[in-house]
């Protein structure tokens, strides 16, 4: 049984301890004259209930409610004011205020609205411990060190409160897109709804529509005879994953840009309209703006899709990373086959940091399972993992067309020169490397479209 603490805050000593006394050997309380006598003591310990008197002296009842909301925003309060002044509870309410008592108090009246409380943080924790759970058994693991897959997890906390905006995750093939598709659906507040994937490359584009919304009986050749619900209906109440979702034909796309707008659609072959609450979350290793100025992809559909953006670094450019998920690869497959492998030879980890990752993290599970597969053990050494058909990076290789760097002597440098060349290398072996496109050079870059336009522009 859950047991629940309550601070009544009140300046008038009898007052508090009448509500003290009819509330004892039902809950815990604490009494407190003054807001700042109970601010004071919410940096020990934080109680589920605050019965919070709005005309306190020196710190008022609205600005403490405004200061625990900030600071403990989980702390259910309940304020208590002499007068039913209706623009002060208001201003209480939209602070974050659960209710709101009038002196003199009925105690049945104050014992119901306090029940109400418990029971709504009952409910809380019990959600929050189920979306644990949740979480645990559902999500697979994401392992980074790096600034930058922490900056993505974080911005993913973030983005997964909400349970209908649209996602799109753009990263190379490999990066682990469907990774933080499935977190987004986890940790928001759909979690306990399904999660459907649908590689829309892997599906002829005659039929993508179909597998999408589903079609009614006799549709098309080949239909099955009772018809077939589609992905979005799958995914009520969950989430719909888009993989490559530039692949989808002009036709698609028309229809999920009405699907996004209004949640509503129509089979395939059918008449009635059918409505459906399920997020969409897309991802792209292609450049969609790219798709767009091709006639390719709706732009109104992107400025959809994209309402917010994830973009997934790629395995080369998060190096940190590169040894703690080799070592989780290692440990799990060791397990699944039943090795004996602990840990990896230096000469081994300097290969795989060498190593060019065009796969990235897929193609390091690849060869981690190859490696505990056909090695020996306990440590995996370089010839467990290819090391020969590996093609390594030799250290201090120039890596670009710039060369050696003049060294400064006493006639001097022209430094801006330099620069504008070593940038305009850059800029011309990132182009090569992606035929032209610009959207990909810029991403090779680690630039936004707009700045890589606008700077070589400035060097040409």
């Amino acid at each position: 049984m859950i047991s629940f603490t309550i601070y009544v805050v009140d300046d008038e000593a009898v007052a508090r301890d009448g509500i003290t006394l009819a509330l004892e050997g039902t809950y815990t309380t604490k009494g407190f004259e003054t807001a700042e006598a109970v601010l004071d003591a919410l940096q020990q310990d934080q109680p589920d209930v605050i019965l919070l008197d709005i005309g306190l002296p020196g710190v008022s009842g609205i600005d403490a409610l405004k200061q625990i909301k900030e600071r403990f925003p989980d702390i259910v309060v309940i304020m208590i004011t002499a007068f039913e002044d209706i623009a002060t509870v208001v201003s209480a309410m939209k602070l974050g205020a659960y209710d709101y008592i009038v002196k003199p108090i009925h105690m049945d009246t104050l014992l119901v609205t306090i029940q109400n409380a418990c029971e709504s943080i009952k409910l809380r924790k019990e959600v929050q411990t189920l979306q644990a759970k949740y979480l645990l058994e559902n999500i697979p693991c994401f392992i980074g060190e790096s600034k930058s897959i922490q900056n993505v997890m974080e911005f993913v906390e973030l983005v997964a409160k909400s349970p209908d905006t649209p996602v799109l995750i753009y990263g190379e093939t490999g990066t682990g897109k469907e990774l933080v598709a499935s977190a987004i659906h986890y940790k928001s507040p759909n979690f306990k709804g399904p999660f459907i994937t649908l590689n829309c490359a892997a599906i002829p584009k005659e039929l993508i529509e179909s597998e999408i919304f589903g079609y009614e009986k006799g549709a098309f050749s080949g239909a099955r005879e009772q018809g077939k619900k589609g992905m979005v209906d799958e995914a009520s109440g969950g989430t719909l994953f888009l993989d490559e979702v530039g692949d989808l034909g002009m036709e698609a796309q028309a229809k999920l840009l009405r699907f996004l707008e209004d949640g509503e659609y129509y089979r395939v072959g059918g008449t009635k309209k059918l409505k459906v609450s399920t997020r969409v979350v897309s991802a792209t290793n292609k450049s969609l703006e790219d798709l767009i100025e091709k006639g390719q992809f709706r732009e109104d559909l992107f400025y959809r899709l994209a309402v917010i953006k994830v973009e997934i670094p790629c395995l080369t450019k998060r190096p940190d990373d590169i040894l703690p998920i080799a070592q989780h690869f290692l440990l799990d497959f060791s397990d699944k086959f039943q090795k004996n492998f602990e840990g990896i030879a230096p000469e081994t980890e300097k290969a795989l940091l060498t190593y060019d990752w065009k796969g990235n993290i897929r193609e390091l599970r690849n060869v981690m399972e190859r490696g505990v597969l056909t090695g020996k053990g306990p440590i995996l050494m370089p010839e467990d993992i290819g090391l020969e058909s590996v093609p390594v990076v030799s250290e201090g290789s120039p890596q670009n067309g710039t060369g050696d760097l003049p060294r400064v002597t006493d006639a001097g440098i022209d430094l801006l020169a330099i620069l504008k060349s070593i940038e305009k290398s850059y800029f011309e072996e990132a182009l090569a490397l992606s035929s032209g496109n610009e959207s990909k050079a810029a991403r090779l870059l680690n630039l936004n479209y707009y700045t890589f336009r606008h700077r070589r522009k400035k060097l040409e």
